[in-house]
């Protein structure tokens, strides 16, 4: 498969510079008025993907479903929600597209009708094996409704030969790869369920004494729901009237949970593995001052992922956090313009510069990270005009050299700045007096994880360090056959 099959299958958008991540998940279970609550929790994971949004509840007799385009907020407002979706369990999905398009199609709560009776499914990540696994399904005669990885779940559930739904959904989990966390519901129960390396979260809150799942802490704040625990690596938990019972249908493994949850995707406001969100993100900048700072006059995030790393760097110099660039809250995703004045208004339009903080100053920009410098060159082309004397920039996590394969956007390494840049090249390539990055044991150090185990990395860190935690086998398949077909041109060539 060539690059181009896979860019149809995984599209970006070529105008945008952001790291994103695939989607945020969300269940309750008996609950009165559950499609409500469900919105709620999804509002509160708005950030883990912006393109689109669905619910699906179970009344006791039927399921009903509801998927669309755009916000949460505007999807699901009304007094009337609870009318177009009855039922006192419920599931939801908010999504930006990484398997698969931003098509209606595409959208989640999936939802199916099998033999054993009605599933409906979301699902956070990427499955590393998808397209091996479709490609195997549609042999067999599977028709396929979607682009999505997800649906690969649905027909492995299908086919499966196991008697009971658990055990449908075992065997399934049991033939894909990659890091997911999956919430599904049927007409008695609600599962959910995290990959072997816990690679994408999931925790277990509880509403009125039953449970909620949700990919964030920040949607059980959301709904006035306890944290009870994470759900661990490698953990299936099925929940019905009877209570909650936890399985371990995979073999033994170590967690690696995803780091990047910290550096960017997880809300400030969350605690991920047991650690504060917002603590780690200042001690990145409390590190990151430690290993590059130079003499400023201010400290500026890029808002607003950059704010606690700016924070920690500006408390750990002794030198003043203003806020120099202004968002505006209002404006949508940044939609691909066909000229570069307009893609300019687009930035704009999110980003303002404070003059009266930058003018005449020698500022100090704190990003999250830096992915290809598209939206870093005009940061700090913005900055500069509002008259700053000098601009440094730094980021709060450590050069992103590796793409990613679990549920995160990013471009391939040939568009990752550090990975084709020294440093002083992307200082100059981003117009900045001095560039700086926090190395990768500082980013453990934040974590409070101690040095980085070289033979057993502690998390998932491949996006600094090029060190997979799982089988590519997708990747593998299609670059040997890229292989192949420059082989074939070579003796061609040669002949």
């Amino acid at each position: 498969m060539s690059d181009e099959d896979l860019g149809a299958i995984f599209p970006r958008d070529p105008d945008d510079d952001t790291p994103r991540l695939e989607c945020g998940v969300f269940g309750v279970f008996e609950q009165a008025g559950a499609a409500a609550i469900t919105a709620l929790g999804l509002h509160a994971l708005q950030h883990r993907g912006q393109e689109a949004c669905g619910i699906a509840t179970f009344d006791g007799q039927r399921f009903h479903t509801e998927r669309h385009m755009g916000y949460v907020g505007d999807a699901f407002a009304g007094h009337d929600l609870v009318d177009r979706l009855p039922g006192h369990t419920a599931i939801g999905h908010t999504r930006y597209s990484t398997a698969g398009g931003s098509f209606l199609r595409n959208i989640q709560p999936m939802f199916a009708d099998l033999e054993a009776g009605g599933v409906a499914l979301a699902h956070n990540g990427n499955l590393t094996n998808f397209l091996t696994l479709r490609e195997q399904l549609v042999a067999e005669g599977a028709i396929f409704q979607s682009t999505s990885d997800s649906e690969v779940i649905l027909h492995l559930l299908a086919r499966s030969r196991r008697g009971r739904v658990v055990e449908r959904f075992i065997d399934a989990l049991s033939q894909i790869e990659g890091g997911y966390a999956l919430v599904a519901m049927t007409n008695k129960k609600l599962i959910g369920v995290r990959d072997p390396l816990g690679i994408r979260p999931l925790v277990l809150g509880e509403l009125d004494g039953k449970a909620v799942l949700a990919s964030e802490t920040c949607a059980l704040d959301m709904i006035g729901a306890q944290f009870i625990r994470d759900i661990e690596h490698g953990e299936m938990v099925v929940i019905d009237q009877d209570g909650i019972e936890s399985l371990r249908p995979f073999p033994a493994a170590r967690a690696r949970p995803c780091i990047f949850e910290y550096v960017y995707f997880a809300r400030p406001d969350s605690v991920v593995n047991g650690r504060s969100v917002y603590e780690v993100r200042k001690r990145m900048g409390r590190r990151l001052a430690q290993e590059t700072a130079v003499d400023v006059d201010v400290v500026v995030p890029v808002p607003d992922s950059g704010v606690p790393a700016a924070l920690g760097f500006a408390q750990e110099t002794n030198r003043p956090f203003e806020m120099g660039i202004i968002r505006n809250h209002y404006v949508g995703r940044t939609f691909i313009q066909p000229t570069q004045g307009a893609r300019e208004t687009g930035v704009r339009m999110k980003l303002s510069p404070n003059r009266s903080v930058l003018a005449g100053k020698r500022v100090m920009l704190i990003d999250d990270s830096v992915v290809r410098g598209t939206n870093s060159v005009r940061v700090v082309r913005m900055v500069r005009e509002a008259g700053a004397a000098e601009v440094h920039l730094r980021s709060a996590s450590p050069p992103i050299q590796w793409p990613d394969y679990y549920g995160i956007d990013m471009p391939d390494r040939d568009k990752l700045l550090a990975a084709n840049m020294t440093i002083p090249e992307m200082a100059k390539f981003l117009g900045v007096d001095s560039m700086g990055f926090l190395s990768v044991d500082g980013l453990y150090w934040a974590m409070d994880a101690g040095p980085r185990d070289p033979v057993n990395p502690q998390f998932t860190d491949h996006y600094f360090t090029g060190d997979y935690p799982t089988r590519l086998l997708d990747r593998e398949i299609a670059e040997g056959r890229n292989e192949a077909v420059e082989r074939q041109l070579s003796f061609l060539v040669d002949a």
